[in-house]
């Protein structure tokens, strides 16, 4: 049995890339390793699938910052606009939350997983589920998929969709690198991102902040310069080992970078009020230590920030419980400022990337056609989703990428044949 594209994987992008290929008029096949299709769709957003975000072109490119430019190019041909478009048009409605989040009214990820698995129906796409494939052969006209039972199937055009490494436990195993490898490609170095970080900092070690969260923060990632590299404003929260939350996820990529180039340790510098100035924040304290001298300077300010940071940052700077607003020094209470505002600690690693949400590095780009996503060393090979060299933060930009490089991948499969 011969066919015009092999598309292998059954995620985001490879269901797209099947969808697109056979709306191009290709006779298509979907090989899926699992038993189920769209398994990181099913969890992405919680279980509601953060199916693309709304915010302009633009911005969206903003938030690839793993080779997100590489998609330009992509963008002026399907961006996340067609991507809204193409759910509503498969009968999926969509709502807009906070950040430009696109969800399905339905708020179920299972809607969204159905329509794609009802389009792949419709337009007669033969999908192979529990089907692992061991080999791909190129050859000079066709290439041969070689499946673990030994079968061989013939094919015009390959559409390798198979997932980075990260959350294995969808499927995501690596298994694509290798095919990749064997046609001539670069696979750049690989790492988690969207990751929670590890620290050996005391407070952590000693769990005095396990389980604080913090909300809207300003969190920074320094260089071994201590010049700032990236902040992101968002919650976070300390953990027994390390810190994790959506503005220490952001922040990630940055730190495991910084590692890799052999730094031992990364400085964070948190900032609990990013709203208020450092002095406005002295003098309001100075007022209110001015007002009520005989009160306990913990009770004067008690709620400025949560009160286990407050007790921690009092206990570093030797403030105890009962201390009287006139017995603390003017120096005390700038030290005190100082770390509400600028509350600095170093992390020391990441957890592994079975663990991470997303994928750094993976096939490089440099080897790929940005309007096609056909590889530049094979005729008839196409790449997409997050095998690439492209990353995201999470809030459905991966998503958006996963979807934008299916669609080319599969329509170019189909039409370059």
């Amino acid at each position: 049995m011969t066919y015009d594209v092999i598309v292998i994987g059954g995620g985001p992008s490879g269901l797209m890339a099947a969808i697109s290929a056979a709306e191009h008029g290709a006779k298509t096949m979907l090989l899926e390793k699992g038993s189920k299709l769209g398994k990181k769709l099913a969890i992405s957003g919680g279980g509601r699938c953060n199916v693309t975000n709304r915010l302009p072109q633009e911005e969206v490119i903003k938030h690839i910052p793993g080779n997100g430019k590489f998609l330009y190019s992509a963008f002026s041909i399907f961006n996340n606009y067609d991507i809204i478009d193409f759910f509503e048009n498969m009968g999926v409605a969509l709502k807009e939350e906070d950040h430009g989040r696109m969800f399905p009214v339905s708020n179920s990820a299972k809607s969204v997983v159905d329509a794609l698995i009802h389009k792949l129906s419709e337009l007669h796409v033969t999908v192979k589920m529990n089907t692992k494939v061991e080999a791909v052969h190129y050859d000079d006209s066709m290439h041969t998929v070689i499946l673990s039972d030994g079968k061989k199937i013939d094919t015009k055009a390959i559409v390798i969709a198979a997932g980075g490494k990260a959350v294995p436990h969808t499927g995501s195993t690596g298994d694509g690198y290798a095919w990749a490898k064997k046609a001539g490609h670069t696979i750049t170095e690989l790492y988690p991102t969207e990751v929670a970080l590890t620290s050996k900092e005391s407070f952590i070690q000693n769990k005095s902040l396990q389980g604080l969260s913090l909300r809207e923060v300003d969190l920074s990632v320094l260089n071994k310069r201590g010049k700032s590299i990236i902040t992101h404003r968002m919650d976070m929260i300390f953990t027994h080992f390390g810190v994790s939350g959506p503005a220490v996820l952001r922040c990630s990529q940055f730190v495991v970078k910084e590692l890799m180039k052999g730094q031992r340790k990364v400085p964070m510098i948190l900032d609990a009020l990013p709203e208020m100035k450092e002095t406005q924040l002295l003098q309001d304290i100075l007022n209110m230590m001015d007002e009520s001298p005989k009160k306990a300077f913990k009770n004067v300010v008690k709620g400025i920030v949560p009160e286990r940071l407050l007790t921690y940052i009092l206990t570093q700077n030797e403030v105890n419980e009962e201390q009287k607003c006139a017995n603390v020094s003017k120096e005390t209470v700038r030290s005190i400022v100082q770390m509400i505002k600028n509350f600095t600690f170093d992390v020391h690693g990441s957890l592994p990337l079975e663990k991470a949400f997303v994928t750094g590095g993976g096939i490089s780009i440099k080897e790929i056609v940005p309007n096609t996503m056909q590889s530049k060393l094979m005729h008839g090979l196409y790449f997409c989703g997050e095998i690439l060299d492209i990353h995201g933060y999470t809030g459905g930009y991966n998503i958006t990428s996963a979807l934008v490089t299916g669609r080319l991948a599969g329509m170019n499969a189909a039409t370059g044949i």
